[in-house]
């Protein structure tokens, strides 16, 4: 290796950890420009919420207290001083529906809240109708302090409009008095406009809380066959107001905690946040953002009678002007996880898909969904559609892979001059000279001693790329290839019953036939390799006997679109080393060039820079010999 190359290696990794840190740096600077902007009123809206949480429990001991009897049975106090939400705490409730081509919305007029949430044209992995909501999994209502604390979610609100594309109900608090909650559902919209509008009560609520809490509860159903592998993509989210590059989360595809639950108070505002479903997603976005907000989750075990995925719990303030018409806007989201669906609505819900790291992501967004989506558009069978993706891939690095095969077969020509200089110089004292050397070898014979891995390592941004996006692949859910009835999760040729440790409770026959290609492609690659190291002969032992196995326990529980691409990309390599080997690898003409190579290399005067590396192993060499000297008189 070179000086150019050795300097061009390191200016691009001082460039990289250089834009790294610039990034985390402005990161950094932005989220503590937002803290001390909102510092006070976070505090003041702390404040808030505890003087409200002390006056609910005041309020409760009040209510107990004037509890008595009568006949033997329990006769209670009004629960709340003012008539009219008395009358609408003990009303009955009624329920209301919005609905277009893509959802059914049941509306409850107990909180004015939905109830259950159908969305059409998707099925759960059992071929039910999918509900992303259903009934009593859900429980939102407004917190704020009138005359008493109070939470709106235990009231019965008035309907006042009821269409199917518009709902209006209202929660009197005196004749002109109320809050409104109006939700209206467009034509071939995943999106409902929420809009909390309160009139006249600035007579009720002090002037100096002038802010309210939304507290949503929801639980989310399991959808999907595999749990693990969905639960490891279920999370809730939440991003921060402005050019946000990316989206915060309670945690996605971790273990640590995730069975005990995981908490994150926010201090600062937010824009919006997400229950999110490996596949499917409730979103709440505030127009004017929340001020701050406590958001929790917590996975139910796979046993669970109900099927229910995950506990979602959001508590999120919200200030507004006060005064007698108020209007506050809010949006809701309840649909798929497809990127381009959730970015057709401009409010980067779009991050929420997990594609990876900022490489990672941005190979998957500049050009694996582009190219698959353009694909999509021509063909129906996605499993044609993962076989011409792969393909592609394989012919846009293949510039590489010849680097790559190239270097390894002038390595194994130059195999027999290496082995003699390392008899030459069998000592450990000698290390230096043996170094030397074979650095001198291979600047005679023109060859890198990296030239091999650096192809192999460019690769490695593309196989992450492939590993996030399939898994997070909307389009792949419920489509099936050959004998995978969906791409999107495992597919089965056997089921136990009970569950191996580290295994399954099932046999993936595309996991089967990756552990099997990756066996006989290792062993194919290994054919020509001629090193008779030990270590290298126990690490090509390991890479052809203990990485299969190694495979078949991991791509057991992947989805069968991941592991249906890592055995076409095997079987593909293999057909790549064949047409290498067969046409474009010739031992003797490379030994030719090699020999060549070294004789120009002979008569080259040494660059300076190797001058200087030569004179700094002398230098070493010097300092060894003293100190072996010093220690022999000693």
């Amino acid at each position: 290796m070179n000086k150019n190359t050795i300097i061009g290696i390191t200016l691009i990794g001082l460039l990289l950890i250089g834009f790294s840190v610039y990034n985390s740096r402005i990161a950094r600077e932005q989220q503590e420009i937002q803290r001390v902007r909102d510092s006070v009123a976070a505090a003041n809206a702390f404040e808030y919420a505890e003087r409200m949480a002390q006056q609910m429990a005041a309020d409760s001991a009040s209510a107990a207290a004037g509890q008595g009897t009568q006949d033997g049975q329990p006769v209670y106090a009004s629960t709340y001083a003012n008539p009219f939400l008395e009358q609408a705490y003990n009303a009955g409730e009624d329920f209301h529906y919005l609905e277009n081509n893509k959802l059914r919305i049941k509306y409850s007029t107990k909180g004015g809240q939905a109830a259950s949430v159908l969305i059409k044209d998707y099925y759960t992995s059992d071929s039910t109708d999918l509900y992303l909501m259903k009934d009593d999994y859900s429980d939102f209502g407004l917190q704020l302090y009138t005359d008493q604390y109070i939470n709106t979610g235990g009231f019965t609100y008035e309907t006042v409009v009821s269409n199917d594309s518009t709902l209006v109900m209202r929660l009197y608090f005196s004749d002109t008095a109320f809050i409104e909650h109006r939700y209206f559902l467009p034509a071939d919209s995943y999106m409902v406009d929420f809009d909390v509008h309160m009139v006249n009560m600035d007579r009720h609520i002090p002037r100096n809380a002038s802010q309210f809490e939304i507290a949503w509860n929801m639980d989310v159903p399991r959808l999907e066959r595999g749990y693990k592998n969905e639960q490891n993509y279920s999370t809730v989210d939440f991003k921060y107001p402005g050019e946000v590059k990316k989206i915060e989360n309670l945690g996605i595809m971790r273990g640590g905690g995730r069975s005990g639950g995981n908490h994150r108070e926010v201090t600062t505002r937010i824009e919006w946040f997400a229950f999110q479903q490996q596949y499917f997603s409730a979103i709440l976005r505030a127009e004017d953002n929340f001020e701050s907000g406590n958001l929790s989750m917590k996975f139910y075990p796979e046993t669970d009678p109900d099927r229910r995925l995950m506990a979602c719990s959001a508590s999120t303030l919200v200030q507004y002007d006060p005064g007698a018409d108020v209007t506050v806007p809010f949006e809701f989201y309840y649909g798929p996880n497809h990127f381009r669906t959730l970015k057709s609505y401009d409010c980067d819900f779009e991050k929420i898909v997990p594609l990876g790291g900022w490489l990672v992501r941005w190979i998957n967004r500049g050009i694996i969904i582009p190219v698959f989506d353009l694909f999509g558009r021509f063909i129906s069978n996605y499993g044609i559609i993962i076989l011409l993706l792969t393909l592609l891939i394989k012919l846009v690095i293949s510039p590489l892979t010849l680097k790559s095969y190239m270097s390894s077969a002038k390595m194994n020509v130059l195999r027999p001059e290496l082995d003699k200089i390392n008899a030459k110089y069998p000592r450990q004292e000698d290390a230096l000279k043996k170094q030397q050397e074979t650095m001198d070898l291979y600047r005679k014979a023109g060859v890198s001693m990296f030239g091999g891995c650096l192809p192999m390592l460019l690769q490695f941004p593309v196989l992450f790329a492939m590993f996030r996006f399939f898994p997070a692949s909307f389009e792949l859910r419920q489509k099936g290839f050959l004998w995978a009835d969906d791409l999107s999760t495992y597919d089965s040729i056997l089921d136990f019953g009970f569950n191996i440790p580290l295994y399954g409770d099932h046999v993936s026959l595309f996991a089967i036939l990756c552990a099997l290609s990756m066996y006989f492609s290792a062993r194919m690659t290994q054919g020509s390799s001629a090193d008779n190291n030990p270590q290298m002969k126990s690490m090509r032992n390991m890479t052809l006997y203990f990485m299969p196995i190694f495979m078949l326990f991991i791509c057991n529980n992947l989805s069968s679109g991941l592991t249906y691409y890592y055995l076409l990309s095997n079987l593909i390599m293999m057909l790549q080393t064949w047409i290498i080997r067969r046409f474009f690898v010739d031992e003797e003409k490379i030994m030719a060039k090699v020999r060549a190579a070294s004789v120009k290399g002979a008569a080259k005067p040494k660059s300076k820079f190797q001058q200087r590396l030569e004179a700094i192993q002398k230098a070493q060499q010097e300092a060894i010999r003293e100190q072996q000297k010093q220690q022999r008189r000693r």
